[in-house]
């Protein structure tokens, strides 16, 4: 028994992480974007990509299984606007009013509105380990996007689409809560290309207004190859192993994972747009790493639950 739950729950930790390292490259190309691209055109097409490439894996399922998807009905549309329609627009939107820094700090919070959200609503014990261990990640963050100078932080100026970001995190704690509750009797792939189809849906009618009221989207290699980066990698693959991880582990546990975004954003930084790596990225991916091992530690091996 405790060498399946350890298996298992390994298995948890490795979506999650898996899907947080693709998610933070959708950080850099939404960026890259913002210039070219309005907000809602790439969220649509970036659902467009996902919902065409995992047609031919998830159609027939879809129709064989409506019978279920029409008793979920309303969990299904509910989940699908805050994780499609609702959660990477509002980034987007945040990226055309805000610094890259502030996006970076306020999109980790995230994990901390699941604690707070799970506390109220399921009375979940916020534990001595897990404050130790937010604490812990907290300070590596900081670390990372003040480049070592935590007074930076008393210089920032916040935006509107600080709001925006801010916002959109309680969007993705919201969305990764109910997932916890997905109806057993749906099929992952199914339940994903579910969200993807009623989330695609509810976003169609604000692209036609944003079509109308703004300038058009600026189409070449590079965006089109971003679009599908975001689609497929960003949208599908994250997403499917994101929720795989909060079955296994939980929201909670998932959340903490995510704080591992800015040291593959540094990475990312590194490899890809030759910025500098100091020791100072690999402080901060100590105390991120030991924060999350800390926020998950148990103590006591009888509250195992398979």
């Amino acid at each position: 028994m405790k060498e399946s739950y350890k298996k298992n729950h390994f298995h948890g930790y490795l979506f999650a992480l898996i899907a947080t390292a693709i998610w933070s490259g959708n950080f850099i190309v939404a960026r890259n974007l913002s210039d070219t691209i309005p907000p809602i055109s790439l969220a649509f097409w970036r659902w467009v990509i996902a919902f065409m490439a995992l047609s031919p894996f998830a159609l027939t399922r879809f129709i064989k299984d409506w019978h279920l998807l029409k008793k979920h009905f309303l969990y299904l549309m509910i989940t699908s606007i805050f994780g499609v329609t609702i959660f990477n627009t509002l980034i987007y939107i945040a990226g055309q009013t805000t610094t890259a820094i502030n996006l970076s700090l306020i999109s980790i919070t995230f994990p901390i509105f699941i604690i707070i959200i799970s506390r109220f609503l399921y009375k979940e014990k916020i534990t001595f380990e897990k404050i130790m261990g937010i604490i812990l990640v907290a300070i590596g963050v900081v670390l990372i996007i003040t480049n070592g100078s935590p007074t930076l932080l008393f210089q920032l100026t916040f935006f509107k689409g600080d709001i925006w970001m801010l916002l959109a995190a309680i969007i993705f704690a919201i969305y990764s809560i109910l997932l916890k509750h997905k109806p057993k009797e749906i099929n992952v792939l199914t339940f994903q290309y579910a969200t993807f189809t009623f989330g695609l849906i509810m976003l169609f009618p604000f692209y036609l207004i944003e079509l109308s009221v703004v300038k058009p989207a600026i189409y070449n290699s590079t965006s089109i190859i971003s679009i599908i980066y975001v689609g497929i990698g960003a949208s599908l693959i994250a997403f499917i192993l994101w929720n795989k991880a909060i079955l296994i582990i939980g929201p909670v546990r998932s959340g903490m994972v995510y704080y591992t975004l800015p040291v593959f954003s540094s990475l990312l930084a590194f490899f890809i747009l030759k910025e500098n790596l100091s020791t100072n990225h690999f402080y901060s991916a100590f105390l991120i790493i030991s924060g999350i091992i800390l926020s998950n530690f148990k103590t006591n091996i009888q509250r195992i639950r398979l």
